[in-house]
């Protein structure tokens, strides 16, 4: 199989975007200790046009990751801070009668920003939850017979405890299929806990932070991920690689077609951000079980035998053949 483009397929000029990705990296990674490889999985899901759910325990730096994020770029951050009496309104905003005008106005609510972050989305009803589900799918909010375009650079990262299920609500199958990736960030080492403590104690982590590229390089960065060249065969095995977990007997719910379509373009965004032009099978892999793993939901039988569905997308790998 020819990973590369064929001469007759010509590529942009990816210079540009090369160095604003390298830099993007680089400059998030002097307050985000320690996780590379998450942090360059998030970059490329918000360069392929997805969202991120961090599911992790407290501590691990979720909220830092992406405030930094917005400050690197110099973005609009805000967040919500999900809990059971949170309202759609309270997310999305509300009309206000304005006396002086006899008109309803509408109050836009935190939604409309560029990096938002959805802390604790689990404890929120479904019914909270699913005020994002527009916005994260199509962009746009509809309120009163009204349709509220986002920001194009509009990027949601929430995330969730796995531990404490008190007071919780599950993400329902379609919010869980919105969301690009599902990343854990984990416990640094103690080498490089020592060093985050050092550089924390006693000082803002953000106070000489300042952004490193602008809007317009993200926006262009983001343009050209969705042109990285990806091989027809590699297209192929993505969408099988989803289409497989829907024949399991172990899985009463596979991965959809959105699953195929975001491992496609988070692959292509994520040889970006590695230098490539092209994506080979190791994007691929190295991103299935973030993409793949999340949308399942086990046969309870399997769900209490221990497996899990990060297993189940490990063990598909190995059986399914990369193209040759």
């Amino acid at each position: 199989m020819r990973i590369q483009p064929p001469a007759n397929v010509a590529l942009p000029d990816f210079t540009t975007a090369f160095h604003t990705a390298r830099t993007l990296f680089e400059h998030i990674s002097h307050v985000v200790y320690g996780q590379e490889h998450a942090l360059r999985k998030l970059l490329a899901a918000m360069a392929a046009g997805g969202h991120v759910l961090l599911e992790d325990v407290p501590g691990t730096g979720k909220t830092t990751l992406a405030k930094a994020l917005a400050a690197a770029i110099g973005l609009d951050f805000k967040r919500v801070q999900f809990t059971p009496d949170l309202l759609p309104t309270d997310i999305l905003g509300t009309s206000i009668f304005d006396q002086r005008t006899q008109n309803f106005e509408f109050r836009h609510g935190p939604i409309f920003t560029q990096i938002l972050l959805a802390d604790e989305i689990n404890r929120a009803s479904p019914r909270t939850q699913s005020a994002l589900l527009e916005a994260m799918a199509e962009n746009q909010v509809s309120m009163d017979g009204q349709q509220f375009k986002m920001h194009e650079l509009f990027f949601v990262v929430a995330t969730q405890n796995p531990v404490e299920f008190r007071g919780t609500y599950p993400l329902p199958e379609a919010q869980m299929d919105r969301f690009s990736l599902k990343l854990s960030l984990g416990y640094l080492d103690a080498e490089t806990e020592i060093a985050m403590v050092e550089a924390q104690h006693g000082h803002d982590l953000f106070a000489n932070f300042s952004p490193c590229v602008d809007l317009a390089a993200m926006l262009e960065l983001k343009s050209l991920a969705s042109q990285v060249y990806i091989a027809p065969e590699l297209t192929r095995y993505c969408v099988n690689l989803a289409r497989v977990t829907r024949t399991l007997p172990t899985v009463q719910l596979g991965a959809g077609p959105r699953a195929g379509l975001a491992l496609v373009r988070c692959a292509k965004a994520l040889a970006l951000f590695e230098g490539m032009p092209y994506v080979t099978p190791d994007h691929i892999r190295a991103l299935a079980v973030d993409v793949l793993a999340h949308r399942l939901v086990l046969s309870t039988q399997v769900k209490y035998s221990g497996m899990s569905a990060a297993t189940i997308i490990a063990q598909i790998l190995h059986e399914t053949a990369v193209p040759a």
